[in-house]
């Protein structure tokens, strides 16, 4: 699979070698059992093809934010064990990163065998991304695979650093999100509509401006819609605005009249008396929220008409619920929300965190065209920035040198 002329695995020879691959394993523990395993099987067909290709694998990924120190709570044990039973193989796993053990392990691995580091947040150098010890991780390897999307927009060591002491190519699943989201950003068909939800406009502005400028349509919701309402004069009750971002809400819906786009707010809303799962709700329109009541929800008449406007599109991107979907007071927007995405007769795009969850809560997941691996990194993706663990991979004008080095 091609990933915009960056290096595959496809591009590698990797027979009789050690293969350092830096996945993402970032996964849910609870009990000392892995909670949700769907990341540890999204590498599963990077490491099989390596694998069957005979060669040895040594796996770098980080657990939670330890911040530079050893939290016994987050030790990858757990994830080694669930990663044994789906690929139906020993996994070693040592207690260091690139220390003496991790060294001794490497060193001894033969084909078809793997090994997965301790946390590389464990080390305090990883997210300064120090040479010293992207060079140590290199140090354990021959050829180095980023299977990891939903790390590529940090420049750490093991993400980025070590790229510049291995051949570097991309993964099954890292060039399969390069190819959806450079088709959807470069090429998408038309009508090309966005969906952007979640909390706050801060997090997602510089994605709106973006998208404003290359989509025929765009819909706004979740919380990042009551600033949006706000900025228009609307009384949206106690929802939580950002009254310095204001203008930026008036630049964005200013853009897509200047273009002659829909953009498309909610009518109405589940609104709630208090911020809680159990708090009293009601249907209103959104001029009609009560006072001191809030919006935790999309209504069922801004679905309907998300749904129309929609239609007729044959390209959607997805990012962000649009309801605080955690509650199931406040859940049935979002996952209305996925189920219209799911039917269109349209190329679809999730982009990665909540957005995702809410599609396989839905049970719709199946029926999206991608579901990105990486909220923060599909955002940044489509906003037009370089990636680093994207940018450090080799090209393919230098595949001959990896391919036979």
């Amino acid at each position: 699979m091609a990933a915009a002329g960056k290096l595959t695995i496809d591009d590698l020879d990797v027979a009789g070698r050690r293969v350092l691959v830096r996945v993402d394993f970032n996964v849910p523990l609870e009990d000392g059992r892995v909670a949700d395993d769907t990341r540890i099987r999204a590498s599963l067909p990077t490491l099989r093809a390596l694998l069957d290709r005979g060669a040895a694998l040594v796996l770098v990924t980080h657990l939670g934010r330890p911040k530079g120190r050893v939290v016994e709570e987050l030790r990858l044990d757990p994830v080694a064990r669930r990663l044994a039973e789906l690929l139906g193989r020993e996994v070693r796993k040592v207690d260091d990163v690139t220390g003496p053990q991790a060294r001794a392990a490497a060193a001894a691995l033969e084909p078809g065998q793997v090994l997965l580091l301790e946390n590389v947040r464990f080390d305090p150098r990883e997210e300064k991304n120090d040479p010293d010890f992207a060079r140590e991780l290199a140090g354990l390897a021959d050829l180095f695979v980023n299977d990891a999307f939903g790390t590529a927009h940090r420049a750490h060591a093991s993400t980025e650093g070590v790229a510049r002491f291995l051949p570097a190519a991309a993964g099954l699943l890292m060039a399969a999100e390069i190819a959806a989201l450079s088709r959807l950003v470069n090429n998408p068909e038309r009508p090309f509509w966005a969906l952007v939800g979640g909390g706050k406009v801060a997090d997602k502005l510089r994605v709106l401006e973006r998208l404003v400028d290359r989509c025929d349509g765009l819909i706004i919701g979740g919380g990042m819609a009551n600033t949006f309402l706000a900025a228009q004069g609307i009384d949206v009750g106690a929802s939580r605005v950002e009254p310095d971002l204001f203008d930026a809400a008036r630049a964005v819906m200013g853009r897509a009249g200047e273009r002659g786009i829909p953009l498309l707010l909610p009518v109405d809303v589940v609104a709630a008396d208090r911020f809680a799962e159990d708090a009293q709700t009601r249907v209103v329109p959104v001029e009609a929220i009560p006072a001191g009541w809030m919006a935790l929800d999309v209504g069922p008449a801004s679905l309907d008409a998300f749904a129309e406007a929609l239609r007729p599109a044959r390209t959607v991107f997805w990012n962000g619920p649009f309801g605080v979907f955690e509650w199931p007071a406040f859940a049935e927007g979002t996952r209305r929300l996925a189920q219209v995405v799911a039917e269109l007769d349209a190329w679809t795009v999730v982009g990665g965190g909540d957005s995702a969850a809410a599609v396989h809560q839905a049970g719709v997941a199946d029926r999206i065209d991608h579901i990105s691996t990486g909220g923060g990194a599909s955002l940044e993706f489509v906003e037009g920035r370089p990636l680093p663990g994207v940018e450090a991979l080799a090209d393919t004008a230098g595949g001959a040198a990896a391919r036979h080095g």
